[in-house]
């Protein structure tokens, strides 16, 4: 059933990555911020894939960094740049607001703070690993597409998408899972390789959307 559930939402992510372009670049900025969050949101839940313990939150990685290089390839290096600090402020703002929200006093009907609390307490730990993780990984991105599209100009989109993807997604698992789930009870080893594998898959996956991006961006 996970794996069904799994390539579903792969699909479905993705589709909403081609919708976000069809949009435009406020879109695609936007979508890049919503996926940030839910990242940062659904990586507390483990479920078992492939007789694997992995977090929920690998397809938002990269749909993040999909969508990050179609807004840097139709767009410009400037744009993209732009959607990191605001998924900073995003992160920034969502953490600030999750601690606040623990902070009030539930009444006697309330049967929610026990689960908030479990969700959201470690919010500040998980926003500081993001934000390291995020700002290293989403700009060493940023560097690598630049310069595959700089030195292989005529290589298509896919190519030169996948690879950066492939370069940055290793790093970002390792040093994600490290920084922000280490001591939490995950088996880590687990979670990195097989997360890394999975990524891989996704990026599999994820490019045919290139060919549909081409298209759908000339009828913008």
């Amino acid at each position: 059933m996970n794996e069904s559930l799994f390539f579903t939402h792969v699909f479905v992510v993705l589709g909403f990555v081609l919708a976000a372009l069809r949009l435009g670049k406020e879109a695609l900025i936007v979508w890049i911020v919503v996926q940030a969050i839910l990242a940062n949101f659904f990586v507390l839940k483990q479920m078992s894939l492939f007789g694997f313990n992995v977090t929920c939150s690998d397809v938002f990685a990269i749909g993040s960094i999909a969508s990050l290089n179609l807004l840097q390839e139709y767009f410009g290096k400037e744009h993209a740049r732009k959607a990191l600090w605001i998924s900073f402020f995003a992160l920034l703002f969502y953490t600030l607001m999750s601690q606040i929200h623990l902070l009030y006093t539930p009444s006697n009907n309330d049967t929610a703070q026990t689960s908030f609390i479990h969700l959201l307490s470690v919010t500040p730990r998980l926003l500081l690993a993001s934000m390291a993780t995020f700002f290293v990984v989403q700009r060493l991105d940023i560097h690598l597409f630049a310069f595959f599209k700089t030195k292989l100009p005529k290589a298509p989109l896919a190519v030169r998408s996948s690879a950066s993807l492939i370069m940055t997604q290793f790093l970002d698992t390792a040093l994600f899972s490290y920084l922000g789930l280490y001591g939490l009870g995950f088996v880590l080893w687990d979670i990195i390789i097989v997360s890394f594998l999975l990524k891989l898959l996704i990026i599999g996956c994820a490019l045919p959307i290139n060919l549909f991006a081409k298209k759908l961006h000339h009828e913008i």
